[in-house]
């Protein structure tokens, strides 16, 4: 069945598995997408920029314009931006996210994110705006977020606090960056996301950069990390099933069936059908759209819904990092590359972390936000484990042998992941460094040290 198209017979499992199974592709036409979200700044006092207004989001989406992009609209109200496979897009709280266009290289991603870099700078120096790049908000409360206006907000928002303490602080005052990869087949499907998933905390501790809150230090090292453990359990976490035997696609699809609807989107109108099971909509049972039945479109936009470290769609996300600077937002499709798209990188990550139980994977999935490299899995240290992580990933690159044109290959940036592995020593406690020493106490320094 076709996206969007309807017929008699209600979406079977075999259809919602092949939605997942559409995404098998030969290695030859493996892509990278690298996605990031970063905090937009008044440089007069730091608050964060509101939707409207002459400094608003709108003008910064409208100012943008010149250099090619086109609208994305939900109705009359400009929600985005979209170009050459690209789009720029609002986060609940205007943070503004860059996701990229599918391209083969590092090369190719990195001057993908500073082009765009260039471009947001361009506009935000005439609009009288910064962007940092962090995990967390280090200044605002919950009530001091903008609110951007999207629809499908609008239902998160009000569901989040029935369903977890943190949701709304994710929706808010969370910044991430993230790496979509291929698979080939189903199996090579499961070997990547068994990896990845287990592996995900170890990520999360190198890209660690979030530990302040509302001008103050947090006790974390990446409260972004920290606030998926309480925002929503049904959609969130480690995905124990994916190591059971027998995973694959059906098996998420099983799973995703089971994770609660938040809307039914038709046209530019979101439905509010929070807490409901895809399954009534499935059975034409939902009262809020009386008679309709599940469609593909419905189905795709649903698994859109699910927040685990590591998310299956037409693709794999990664989703366990912090935010952060131009040099680690190219760093992070580099190690995913380098680990997932070389068999015997690949292989070698899956040594690392096959022999944990689910209790120590667990374990350090709700360790790692406090203790970053600190942490300690299946007898070693995180840092231990990001070391030869890291390394295994360089050898990847290296293998892959994708040169710029000055003859330098991929593994150059993964220089700054060496760096914080050898040292042991997360970007979060930099931060805290600073904040203890020459900023004497400020936070509100590093709007000054640490923007784009």
């Amino acid at each position: 069945m076709a996206d969007g198209m309807q017929d008699d017979r209600p979406l079977s499992l075999d259809d919602l598995t092949a939605y997942f199974a559409q995404g098998e592709k030969p290695k030859s036409a493996f892509r990278v997408g690298a996605e990031h979200e970063k905090f937009g700044f008044r440089l007069s006092d730091n608050s964060p920029p509101a939707y409207d207004g002459p400094d608003g989001i709108h003008a910064l989406l409208t100012g943008l314009m010149r250099f090619g992009w086109k609208g994305v609209y939900e109705g009359e109200t400009l929600i985005g931006l979209e170009r050459n496979g690209a789009n720029v897009s609002l986060e609940p709280g205007g943070q503004f996210e860059l996701s990229g266009a599918p391209l083969e290289t590092m090369h190719d991603i990195c001057q993908e994110t500073g082009g765009h870099l260039e471009e947001v700078r361009t506009v935000a120096d005439e609009l009288g705006l910064g962007f940092l790049g962090l995990g967390f908000h280090p200044t605002i409360t919950r009530e001091q977020a903008p609110v951007m206006p999207k629809g499908r907000y609008v239902i998160m928002r009000n569901y989040m606090p029935k369903v977890g303490g943190l949701g709304l602080d994710m929706m808010f005052r969370t910044c991430t960056v993230q790496a979509n990869l291929d698979f080939a087949t189903e199996a090579d499907m499961v070997r990547k996301f068994r990896t990845s998933l287990a592996l995900q905390p170890i990520a999360t501790a190198l890209f660690a950069n979030s530990p302040f809150t509302e001008g103050k230090p947090n006790g974390f090292l990446s409260a972004r990390a920290n606030v998926w453990t309480d925002t929503d359990a049904d959609r969130t976490g480690m995905l124990d099933f994916v190591f059971e035997e027998g995973f694959g696609f059906e098996a998420y699809a099983r799973y995703a069936l089971n994770v609660p609807m938040y809307f039914v989107k038709r046209g530019d109108t979101y439905i509010d059908v929070a807490g409901q099971r895809f399954g009534d909509f499935i059975d034409g049972k939902l009262d809020a759209v009386p008679g309709e039945r599940a469609s593909m479109k419905d189905w795709a936009d649903h698994t859109t819904t699910i927040f685990p470290e590591v998310r299956l769609k037409t693709y794999l996300e990664m989703r366990g990092a912090d935010g952060g600077p131009w040099s680690r937002l190219c760093a992070l499709p580099a190690l995913w590359t380098g680990i997932l798209y070389d068999d015997a990188a690949l292989e070698a990550a899956w040594d690392l972390c096959k022999g944990w139980s689910r209790e120590e994977r667990v374990a350090l999935r709700n360790d790692t936000p406090r203790l970053g490299l600190k942490a300690t899995v299946g007898g070693r240290t995180s840092q231990d484990v990001a070391k030869e992580l890291v390394a295994i990933a360089k050898q990847g690159l290296k293998n892959r042998n994708r040169l710029d044109g000055g003859f330098i290959d991929e593994t150059t940036y993964l220089g700054e992941l060496e760096a914080i592995a050898d040292s042991g020593i997360t970007p979060a406690e930099r931060l805290l460094e600073k904040y203890h020493g020459p900023w004497n106490g400020d936070v509100t320094r590093v709007f000054e040290e640490d923007a784009y």
